[in-house]
């Protein structure tokens, strides 16, 4: 998924990574075809909602909602009508990250047929300063991204106080200052840091919390410690993404995924991904008590650890 606010150029970079061979077979979802100045070479208008782009790229508007418009595309693939591998989502420039990755993750008819990747946000440098501070979209496209990327530096070095800033909203996702090529596009979303900054607090009310610990979790402490955070934080919490140690599966970690109210199954790795093999877990959202997880956490994993001892013979 790109996001972004108005102007910070969104289609611009998709326009000019889509003739990459490696997303020739991507199709490309978008609110309207007002909004998809990809290239005058590729697209001038149409009224049909799925065009073919010479670059082998699909490319469909959203005339209803976007679950709906995947389960099209699906249908159209397995009919044998149309080829694609991967979507490649731009939303509108006010559009809210969160309900539409928990729409994706929380419909049955899509479960197994796409997984989520990356959220990839952009950020224009000379205007994303004031933006920041005057919309709160902008402020949640930045808070829900795997990776950003700072546009428009070519006119205008981005601040420190607009790094600061993105810093303080998102600080696991660090920005980088392009050009970027079709694999920043297309690899996966970073696992997490390998160090995580001081809980970060900012005046627009969205705050990051991060728990980390070396001892394994025991995998129903951690299912506890979802349902417990969708009880208190519910919309409050835009996104939860960590590396778990499961007390079940050693050597395995579990990649863990949570947007607002939605998770999705843990995702066991082969092996750890460096070094450090410490549980880390990253949340983001609104007003979140900075130490509430990481204490509801060692409550529950001792409240799990003392009725497995009750249970023993």
């Amino acid at each position: 998924m790109v996001t972004g606010f108005l102007g910070s150029g969104k289609t611009t970079l998709i326009g000019r990574l889509l003739p990459d061979p490696r997303l020739a077979d991507t199709a490309v979802i978008v609110n309207e075809f007002g909004a998809v100045a990809l290239d005058h070479a590729l697209i001038a208008s149409s009224t049909e909602s799925l065009i073919q782009l010479t670059t082998g790229c699909l490319c469909c508007a959203v005339r209803t909602d976007l679950v709906r418009t995947l389960l099209e595309l699906e249908g159209r693939r397995e009919a044998g009508e149309i080829a694609f591998a991967r979507v490649l989502v731009e939303t509108s420039g006010l559009a809210d990250p969160a309900p539409i990755l928990a729409a994706l993750m929380s419909d049955g008819a899509l479960a197994g047929r796409f997984a989520i990747g990356a959220v990839a946000t952009l950020v224009d440098a000379e205007l994303g300063e004031a933006t920041l501070e005057r919309h709160p979209e902008a402020r949640r496209q930045v808070a829900m991204a795997d990776r950003i990327l700072l546009t428009k530096t070519d006119r205008t070095a981005p601040s420190a106080a607009l790094r600061a800033r993105l810093a303080a909203l998102n600080p696991a996702a660090t920005p980088i200052q392009g050009p970027v090529d079709a694999g920043w596009l297309l690899a996966p979303a970073g696992r997490l840091p390998q160090e995580f900054p001081p809980v970060a607090l900012h005046t627009a009310g969205i705050n990051s919390a991060t728990i980390l610990r070396t001892e394994p979790v025991p995998a129903l402490a951690l299912t506890l410690l979802i349902q417990a955070l969708a009880e208190h934080c519910g919309a409050r919490l835009l996104r939860l993404k960590g590396l778990v140690e499961f007390a079940e599966s050693p050597g395995r970690p579990a990649v863990i995924h949570g947007v607002q109210h939605v998770f999705s199954a843990p995702e066991l790795l082969p092996a750890w991904p460096g070094e450090d093999r410490s549980t880390r877990i990253v949340l983001i959202g609104e007003a979140l008590p900075p130490h509430f997880a990481a204490r509801l956490l060692d409550a529950v994993i001792a409240e799990v650890q003392d009725e497995t001892a009750r249970q023993e013979p």
